[in-house]
């Protein structure tokens, strides 16, 4: 039975990538260089809302958020309109990290900041006071605090946020005031929200929660958000999985293996992040619904795993009785009967459907074989990795292999499940042990695999040349390869698998890995000998490879943390020239040629239909060569079908790319009637050769005869040429 592998996605290049985490701290260093420390704060705090809100990070950023509050008593700070929010920022630091352990400190800490109802801070203080009542225990003054916080701010002629109504919601649910708590979440409805693109899933899993404690089984299941919606957003897991439990005996949600998984997961992300409420209100939530299901083994280790992760919280409150509740549960369940005997177990194991069998009932069935037979052990400790549990995999594997004391002769296949487990359970010391017992090629790869997972490079690449030469083989190779690639070698990493292209150990994968080196070292030479290899033809024999090989799909990073998908063309086995012009703010444009990883993101379609259709996607790796191209924003209302061919046809004898990116939706405003009018908007990429003075007269020349002008208003003022006529199109239009 294979569980399954997950994908490896290639990525761009970490030193051509922008991202949103990276602004704040760019903006930081400014401010601090120019020294604005109005700026600055701003640019801190709003780095900091980032991680403890969505994000939910917890004790990771108490000292970032007890900092900031620091800053703000700086003489030139204080005065700072926003410096309430500092405060606020650490509150919910704390309450990320323990909410009731740290109530006292939020309720003392908000209540010393003065803030009025006409204060843009007034809302927030008040929102995060109701929470650090409701972790307090006092939910009767969390509910009136409410109340007189939405009516201080509507005699102020201001009106509360969602998130301050979603607060008081929690509040009356927390008093078992349920039907209040919906009353109060339908009345916030209609309210501003301070994160409006956060609003609509947080008052999804909210509603969904409320609706279930009532019992109102299919509302609460239309409102609850899909998982693959928050999984992105941890600030929401407690809350949607305490739905999901309360919904999880009913036809509508089915709780299965992957869902345990999912929970796992989420578990393991508050580890990190210092979220130890969440932690153990996951723990239980997923140890409950594990009983549900039958698994009983997952339902014990969940128990363990909150008893140990209870020992953080500062207020444990009724944490023990609700973990004694979960054990009990589990004892008084009945687990499900092996589907064989164990001198069956491995076979039927090995013969079950990969896709449908069910592995945490595996690990229950495969359980009293593990340690004792090597190939159930193999079996059940991988399985237990697969579903979040490696540290427990890697205890079985310990007393069989290194408490015995033969792990010197143990398999090497033994010792690579080993040494993965603890890589996943992030035990590196006791790694580090057993490799210094190991014979020197298995050292090298276990620690090789160590520090590759570590991400620490140079280590990485010592260990993996050090394997290869003690007979290591591909998988050292591959180690070594790879490793020097992020050192930023690829020629060197390409070197390294090329000396193995004639061994039988070499794969296809590992050809690949080759070729996209090689292209980014631009080794012509050695991707040709690549390409043959995969027998991929090329008509080129010499020199750059610049093919037309069909329309591809790169997908490549956007600044605000998303993705984009760009149609290229592929000019070579790992390489794709940018067809379409993108916005100025990008880190490439049109024209521009990519090394690519050539494994598909999507798998190809069934239907001869959808094939034909097919646009392959790949993952951009790095930037191979820049084309220079400069892009102008167009503007305006849409020209009759014949302009608007002719107009595309001047562009395209030209090479100059062209795209338009409004939809059938956009309109403009006609200037004398008022009316609504098709719009197009888009972007024009010109090559370094060609200056704006020219693109502009050829807009000029193309569009005159047009019933309504377009507008190209940056365009116009970067070569100072009627700029005037310009704005006055852009305001006439509503553009």
């Amino acid at each position: 039975m294979a569980i399954g592998d997950v994908p490896r996605a290639g990525a761009w290049r970490a030193d051509t990538r922008s991202s949103t985490c990276s602004r704040p701290a760019i903006a930081q260093q400014q401010a601090e260089n120019l020294r604005l420390p109005w700026v600055e704060f701003y640019a801190r705090y709003w780095h900091l809302i980032g991680r403890v809100g969505d994000r939910a990070q917890g004790t990771v950023a108490i000292a970032d958020a007890e900092a900031l509050v620091e800053f703000t008593k700086r003489e030139d700070v204080r005065e700072c309109p926003a410096v309430p929010g500092a405060v606020v920022a650490l509150a919910v630091a704390q309450a990320n990290a323990d909410g009731p352990g740290y109530a006292a400190e939020r309720l003392a800490a908000l209540s010393a900041l003065d803030v009025e109802p006409d204060s843009l801070a007034f809302a927030a203080v008040a929102e995060h006071y109701v929470a650090a009542l409701v972790d307090a225990g006092r939910v009767d003054e969390a509910i009136a605090h409410a109340e007189t916080a939405v009516a201080a701010l509507g005699g102020a002629g201001r009106e509360a946020s969602w998130e301050l109504g979603a607060a008081s919601a929690r509040a009356l649910l927390a008093a078992g005031r349920t039907e209040d708590a919906l009353t109060a979440l339908d009345a916030a409805t209609g309210f501003k929200p301070d994160d409006p693109v956060a609003k609509e899933h947080r008052e999804g899993v909210l509603r969904a929660l409320v609706l279930a404690t009532l019992d109102r089984v299919q509302e609460s299941v239309d409102a609850l958000p899909d998982l693959d919606v928050v999984g992105d957003h941890p600030r929401v897991w407690v809350e949607w999985s305490h739905a999901i439990r309360a919904l999880a005996g009913t036809a509508q949600i089915t709780n299965t293996w992957q869902l345990g998984r999912v929970l796992k997961q989420w578990i393991d992300y508050f580890a990190m992040m210092g979220g130890y409420r969440a932690r153990v209100e996951l723990a239980l939530v997923a140890g409950h619904l594990a009983v549900a299901r039958q698994g009983l083994w997952q339902a014990r280790l969940l128990a363990d795993l909150a008893e140990s992760a209870s020992g953080e919280l500062r207020n444990p409150g009724d944490v023990a009785e609700r973990i004694a509740e979960l054990r009990a549960a589990a004892d008084k369940a009945t687990a499900l009967p092996a589907p064989g005997s164990e001198a069956e177990l491995v076979g039927v194991f090995d013969a079950a459907d990969g896709f449908n069998a069910d592995p945490e009932r595996w690990v229950g069935w495969l359980a009293p074989l593990s340690g004792r037979d090597v190939e159930a052990t193999r079996r059940h400790t991988t399985t237990l990795g697969f579903l979040g549990y490696p540290a427990r995999g890697a205890d079985i594997y310990w007393t069989m292999l290194v408490e015995s004391g033969d792990i010197e002769n143990a398999d090497p296949q033994d010792v690579a499940y080993l040494s993965g487990l603890l890589i996943e359970a992030r035990q590196d010391e006791r790694l580090e042990q057993v490799a210094e017992r190991l014979p020197a090629a298995q050292r090298h790869l276990a620690l090789g695999r160590l520090y590759t997972a570590r991400e620490r490079w140079e280590q990485a690449a010592a260990e993996g040349e050090a394997a290869a030469t003690a007979g290591g083989g591909i998988e050292a190779a591959r180690l070594w390869s790879a490793a020097v690639q992020q050192l930023g070698d690829n020629a060197k990493g390409a070197g390294i698998l090329r000396d193995l292209l004639d061994s039988e150990e070499i794969e296809q994968q590992d050809v690949w890995r080759m070729v996209v080196m090689a292209t980014a070292a631009e080794d012509w030479e050695t991707v040709r000998l690549g390409a043959a290899k995969i027998g991929m033809p090329l008509k080129s024999s010499e020199g750059p490879i610049e093919e037309e090989m069909g329309l591809v799909r790169i997908i490549l990073p956007a600044p605000d943390g998303s993705q984009r998908q760009v149609l290229s063309v592929r000019t070579g086995p790992a390489t794709a020239r940018l067809a379409l012009p993108q916005p100025p703010g990008m880190e490439y444009n049109a024209g521009d040629l990519v090394v690519f990883e050539p494994q598909l993101l999507e798998p190809i379609p069934e239907s001869p239909e959808e094939q034909e259709n097919f646009v392959p996607p790949f993952a951009a790796v790095s930037m191979l060569r820049p084309g220079g191209y400069t892009s102008w924003f167009f503007d305006g209302a849409a020209p009759s079908q014949a302009d608007w061919t002719e107009f595309n046809d001047v562009m395209a004898e030209r090479g100059w790319p062209m795209w338009v990116y409004s939809d059938d939706n956009y309109t403009v405003t006609h200037p004398t009637s008022g009316e609504p009018l098709p719009g197009v908007f888009g972007w024009i990429a010109v090559p370094p050769d060609v200056s704006p003075v020219e693109l502009d007269a050829l807009l000029d020349d193309a569009t005159e005869r047009w019933v309504h002008p377009l507008a190209w208003l940056d365009l116009a003022k970067a070569v100072d040429v009627e700029v005037e006529r310009h704005e006055r199109i852009t305001k006439e239009y509503g553009l």
